[in-house]
C-alpha cells in the first residue's frame, strides 16, 4: 500500500516528501516485508510524462514512494507548508540516498541494472564500499532491447536481490517496469536514471551549491547539451500546454 501522498500544487500530481532518515526507514520496512515494491522520483520531465501517458501515470499512482527529485516540484510542493525544517532536505535525488544504504536494516543483496558495462561495475564496486556487508552484483544495460529485457529478468530471478536500482533512464526504466514488474521476483525497485554512471564516476555530479539553487539543469545543459536540450528548453513548454488543457478541460495527449 502506498505511503501517504501529498499533492503539488498547481501540476496535478501527488508525491510522497521525506528525508533521508526517513526513506532509510521505510526503505529497512520494505525489506523485512520482502514483498514487491516500487521507488520513483517526480521532475518536470516524469510529470510531462505523466500528464501526456496513462501508463506512466498509474505507475506513479501505484508506486509506494514517489520522492521529490526535481527543483521546481519541490518548490512548488514546498508552497503547501507542509514542510518540517528546511524544504531542501525532502529534495531527494537517486544520488542523495544512495550514500546512506548502509543504515538500511537487513538490506544484503543489491543489483544494478543499466548503463554500460564500465559505469556498472564501477556502481558495483562503489555500493560494495558503501554496504561493505551486502552482495552487490550488476547487470549492464547498454544497447538494451527485448532480448537484454528476457535476459535481465532472468538475471534477477537467479539473483534474488532485496534492492534492484534500475538506471535505464526515463522513460525506459519506468516502461520496464511497466511491462515486467509483475514476473520479476520480489524485491525492492528503485528507479534512478543516470545514477548508476553518477556513482561509477562517469558522469560529474553538479556542485551541491548549484542543486541546492536549482541549477542542476544548467550544468547537466553545459556538459551533455544534444543529451538534454530539448528537456531543459523544450520540453517545459509541452508541460504548460498540458496543464492548460486539463484546466480548461480539453482532452490531452493520454494514449
Amino acid at each position: 500500500m502506498a505511503l501517504d501522498r501529498q499533492q503539488i500544487p498547481v501540476l496535478d500530481v501527488h508525491a510522497t516528501p521525506l528525508r533521508v532518515p526517513e526513506l532509510v526507514a521505510e526503505l529497512s520496512s520494505f525489506v523485512a516485508d520482502g514483498s514487491t515494491r516500487t521507488v520513483l522520483g517526480h521532475n518536470l520531465h516524469s510529470v510531462t510524462l505523466a500528464l501526456s501517458d496513462d501508463g506512466f501515470r498509474r505507475l506513479y499512482e501505484d508506486s509506494d514512494v514517489v520522492l521529490l527529485d526535481g527543483a521546481p516540484v519541490l518548490w512548488l510542493w514546498g508552497r503547501t507548508g507542509n514542510a518540517e525544517g528546511p524544504v531542501m532536505d525532502y529534495r531527494l535525488g537517486s544520488t542523495d540516498w544512495l550514500p546512506a544504504l548502509d543504515q538500511v536494516r537487513g538490506l544484503e543483496r543489491i543489483a544494478v541494472i543499466g548503463a554500460g558495462a564500465e559505469a556498472n561495475a564501477g556502481a558495483v564496486s562503489r555500493l560494495n564500499d558503501i554496504v561493505p556487508g551486502a552482495r552487490v552484483s550488476g547487470f549492464p544495460g547498454e544497447g538494451w532491447g527485448p532480448a537484454l529485457e528476457e535476459a535481465a529478468v532472468a538475471w534477477l530471478h537467479r539473483e534474488q536481490p532485496q534492492l534492484v536500482l534500475l538506471g535505464l533512464g526515463m522513460p525506459l526504466q519506468e516502461e520496464v517496469l511497466q511491462r515486467r514488474l509483475a514476473e520479476m521476483p520480489p524485491a525492492v525497485y528503485c528507479a534512478v536514471g543516470g545514477a548508476i554512471e553518477q556513482l561509477a564516476g562517469v558522469q560529474k555530479l553538479a556542485p551541491r551549491w548549484l542543486g541546492r539553487m536549482g541549477l542542476e539543469w544548467a550544468w547537466r545543459l553545459l556538459l551533455h547539451p544534444r543529451r538534454v536540450a530539448y528537456r531543459v528548453l523544450g520540453e517545459p513548454w509541452v508541460l504548460l500546454w498540458l496543464l492548460a488543457a486539463r484546466r480548461l478541460g480539453k482532452p490531452g495527449l493520454n494514449r
